[in-house]
């Protein structure tokens, strides 16, 4: 196998990996956006889930690793939009 090959095939396992745990997300954020139902969602989780979310996709653009910066793009916007939506209807209910 050459250096060429193992590439490849690791790229192929981040998107394999990316494409699993970006998914996985997916419905909960369809549900939270077509439900409006925010009672679950814990500020402090999704704010730190939030960060650590940006944090992952700063180290795959540090990398130069498309797997890494897609999923963790396309999961940073929606959990940003469930995070915003949670926290102003917290501060709308007080």
């Amino acid at each position: 196998m050459t250096l060429f090959d193992t590439l490849a095939s690791t790229q192929w396992l981040g998107y394999l990996a990316a494409t699993l745990t970006t998914g996985a997300f997916v419905p909960q954020a369809w549900y939270t956006f077509r439900s409006s139902d925010l009672a679950g969602i814990s500020l402090g989780m999704y704010s730190a889930f939030t960060c650590g979310v940006a944090l992952w996709l700063l180290y795959g653009v540090a990398l130069g690793q498309a797997p890494i910066v897609i999923a963790n793009a396309v999961t940073l916007a929606l959990a940003s939009v469930i995070l915003v939506r949670t926290w102003r209807a917290r501060r709308t209910a007080r």
